[in-house]
Order: C-alpha cells, then sequence, then structure tokens
C-alpha cells in the first residue's frame, strides 16, 4: 500500500499514537509521520504509507498554517494552558491593543524556543532540562512568518484565535507568550488546530475513527490515499522515454541533451521524473556542470 493518508489528528494523541492506528488498520508496517503536532493540537497530519515513507528525509520546508486559540491574563512554564501556572493577573485588553503588536511578528524574526520542546542542548532535548527544572541558555532562532491575523476577541473572557502560517520550527505558543509579555498580562495559547502542511489542507483529512470503521467494514484503503508523488507537488515535472525510464530506475544518469524538453532552472534541482505513460518514478537531481539528470531516490511500488 503506497501513498499518502490525511489524518486530522485528534486531542491528546501524540504523532505516534496515530500511526500505531493506522499501521493496524491498514495493515502496513511501513508507515511514518510529516510534522509532529503535540498531543493537545489537533489537525492535518500527513501520514506516509509503503513507498512514501522514503520521502521523508526529501520533503521541502513548505509553510505550515494554524487556528490557535488564546488567553490573556495568565502565563505556564509550558507557555499553554497544560502547564504549571507562574502568574494570574486581571486584565482588560481589547483587539485593537493586540492588532498594534502582530506586524511586528510578521516576516523573518528570530524565535526563542520554548524550554518545554525537543530542540537540542548539549546532546539532551530542552523539555527533558525543564522536567528537571533546569532553565538552559537557549539561542534564538530564525523563523518566518507569513500570516499572523487576529480571527476573533472576546474582551469578556479575554479570549481570541490567531490565524498563523509559518515556516517549520516556529512555536505557536511562543508567539502567544510574547504577545503577552508585550501587553504585560501574560498570555497562555488554550488549543491548536493545524488546518495547512505540506501543501495538503484540512478538507482532504479523515478522523481516526472514521478509519477505524472503515477497516471494520474492511475498506480497500488504496482507493482513498493519495499518491506519493503529491508530497513533491512544488517540485516541477519531468518526462522520459521508456528506456530512459528503464536506465533510470537501475541507478543510470540520463544526459540532458537525450530528455525532451527538459532545462533546469538551477543546478541541483529536485525534479519528479516520470516515464512515458506518467508513472512516477523518483526524483532526480540536475547537475548542470556535466548537463546530466541523477537519481535522488527512487519510489518503486513494490
Amino acid at each position: 500500500m503506497n501513498g499518502i493518508l490525511i489524518i486530522d489528528k485528534p486531542k491528546n494523541y501524540t504523532s505516534f499514537d496515530v500511526i500505531a492506528v493506522v499501521r493496524g488498520c491498514l495493515h502496513e508496517r511501513r508507515a511514518g509521520h510529516t510534522g509532529t503536532l503535540d498531543p493537545m493540537a489537533t489537525g492535518v497530519l500527513p501520514v506516509l504509507l509503503g513507498n512514501a515513507t522514503k520521502a521523508q528525509s526529501l520533503l521541502s520546508d513548505t509553510d505550515k498554517e494554524y487556528e490557535a486559540d488564546f488567553r490573556l491574563g495568565m502565563s505556564t512554564d509550558t507557555l499553554d494552558i497544560t502547564g504549571k501556572i507562574l502568574s494570574q493577573t486581571e486584565c482588560d485588553k481589547d483587539a485593537s491593543q493586540i492588532e498594534e503588536l502582530l506586524p511586528q511578528f510578521r516576516g523573518d524574526i528570530m524565535q526563542l524556543p520554548p524550554m518545554y520542546s525537543a530542540v537540542m542542548k548539549n546532546g539532551v532535548r530542552l523539555y527533558e532540562l525543564a522536567r528537571k527544572g533546569i532553565d538552559a541558555e537557549r539561542e534564538p532562532r530564525p523563523v518566518h512568518i507569513s500570516l499572523l491575523e487576529l480571527i476573533s476577541f472576546d474582551r469578556d473572557t479575554q479570549s481570541g484565535k490567531l490565524r498563523i502560517a509559518c515556516s517549520k520550527g516556529t512555536y505557536i505558543r511562543t508567539i502567544c507568550d510574547d504577545i503577552g509579555k508585550l501587553l504585560g498580562c501574560g498570555c497562555v495559547m488554550t488549543d491548536l488546530r493545524r488546518t495547512r502542511a505540506c501543501g495538503y489542507e484540512l478538507s482532504q483529512s479523515v478522523t481516526l475513527d472514521r478509519i477505524r470503521s472503515l477497516a471494520d467494514e474492511g475498506f480497500d484503503f488504496q482507493s482513498i490515499l493519495l499518491p506519493t508523488d503529491s508530497v513533491f507537488s512544488d517540485r516541477r515535472p519531468v518526462y522520459i522515454s521508456e528506456k530512459q525510464a528503464f536506465r533510470f530506475c537501475n541507478g543510470g544518469e540520463l544526459d540532458y541533451s537525450r530528455i525532451r524538453n527538459f532545462e533546469p532552472k538551477e543546478n541541483r534541482e529536485l525534479l519528479r521524473v516520470y516515464s512515458a505513460d506518467k508513472t512516477f518514478l523518483g526524483l532526480g537531481e540536475a547537475d548542470s556542470e556535466k548537463q546530466l539528470l541523477r537519481v535522488k531516490k527512487l519510489f518503486p511500488l513494490r
């Protein structure tokens, strides 16, 4: 079974819990996921099955999109509602005060990763140090916020919702915490839902309950899997002849001049390679110096 299954991850499941359920229901041992979601988070979790698992190390750093609920007047050690409360205060902010702050978080910014995170420090995960009460020195890291807007805000409850599109490695709860610091009242993330990841949308997802139900019915899951090459939709396609496909699938290089309508945009560009009958073969890497298309990764159907 080869392809991509978009799961709407439920709350209180780890990403590995989801993989365990999918493996059991689909009877497919080769399964992995792209982009870990914390247990409290829900939403888009692409699951790679069969030959698609070979794509994991080659995925582009595409933006992810989230909707994050937050509450003003509180701070915690985890920066979200699940953590130990560090402070609580009465506040009476309005939507305009929040919106005035948002521009400074858009674009390329430096972000300090939270202590409760999987970032490594001297070979140890930060969350392991945090659980021991250690507040380790951390270096801010560059992230990109392409979209940040306030969707709603209730002044009575001091609660609202943000829509955020950001690069890999961005911590949404850190954005909430930083907003709270600037407002001088604290802020925690109370809920997080990922609405887009790796080019896949929430509308393409299926719940774990639905997966279990279909498994009980003996459903053919291959019929609802997205094709493996869809995870590389941001890469340009190139089509080769039957003889070239045979050579490519056996690790052979292909001369630029012998590939019809082929002109790489840059050296080392990765391209989706298809046979003449439009069967996805794998990824090729352009070597413009030697005018050769080399095999980067093959995705055999078996």
